[in-house]
């Protein structure tokens, strides 16, 4: 009985020496963007562990995010993709916030005429770009203008048997609007048309809603691409990938 004892207490030993053992499995990216000749080599939505490499042609221009940093990779060369990611905790955490369904006020007035404008928050619904969009609150849903002079209407009309519509004024100088969930409910796969002041269309919307909370780029970028949600994963890669090169 003794001996019995004795070898399953050796065999447990052994094999927890053997788990020590085994180095740490590499942590998974994903590649966000990807543009230049290998871009088909690797498309977006790829995953490469941090101890791949990589080789790259002249003009190919990778963005890989992971759960320690963001790594954007130039060509020409071979590259190791765990090298020196930058970390931007700060700005995934400031574009992801889920923001008050109240601050419909929150556009602030443009500065220099030339500065770029971009969309401040994953989760403000870019008017402009026609997709498939992930909400984690479709009764909170926030539209978002590029522009913020002068005062504009916009009619959202949703396709089905109820053809319901709804109105959104954005005032001067604002860029963020709610939309009212009383007068234009918004289901889950359904599909929105939004028209412009001038009557043209603006975008075709559906909407998708995310089951969990996304901490880390990585898991957040693999649920958009999941659920093709390509317009946000455009601008947190792009977000992202600047803050990476301005931090280099």
């Amino acid at each position: 009985m003794f001996s019995a004892k004795m070898k399953q207490m050796m065999t447990a030993l052994a094999l927890g020496c053997a788990a020590l053992a085994l180095p740490a499995a590499a942590m998974a990216g994903v590649v966000v963007k990807s543009t230049g000749p290998s871009s088909t080599k690797y498309p977006v939505g790829t995953k490469v562990g941090d101890d791949a490499t990589i080789t790259l042609k002249a003009g190919d221009v990778v963005t890989v995010l992971t759960a320690e940093g963001t790594r954007v990779i130039r060509g020409a060369g071979t590259f190791r993709v765990g090298d020196r990611p930058q970390v931007a905790s700060d700005r995934f955490a400031s574009l992801t916030r889920k923001r008050a369904a109240t601050r419909v006020r929150t556009g602030a007035v443009r500065g220099e005429q030339d500065e770029a404008v971009t969309n401040p928050s994953l989760w403000y619904v870019d008017i402009t770009r026609s997709g498939t969009i992930c909400l984690y609150d479709l009764a909170t849903v926030r539209l978002w203008r590029p522009g913020t002079e002068g005062t504009a209407t916009y009619r959202i009309s949703a396709h089905g048997e109820t053809e319901a519509k709804a109105e959104v004024t954005f005032d001067d100088t604002v860029t963020v609007a709610a939309l009212d969930p009383a007068r234009m409910p918004v289901a889950e796969g359904g599909h929105y048309m939004v028209t412009g002041p001038d009557g043209s269309a603006s975008a075709e919307l559906n909407f998708v809603l995310l089951a969990e909370d996304y901490e880390q780029p990585d898991a957040l970028a693999e649920a958009l691409i999941s659920k093709g949600c390509s317009v946000q994963l455009e601008a947190l890669a792009s977000t992202l990938a600047a803050s990476a090169e301005a931090a280099s």
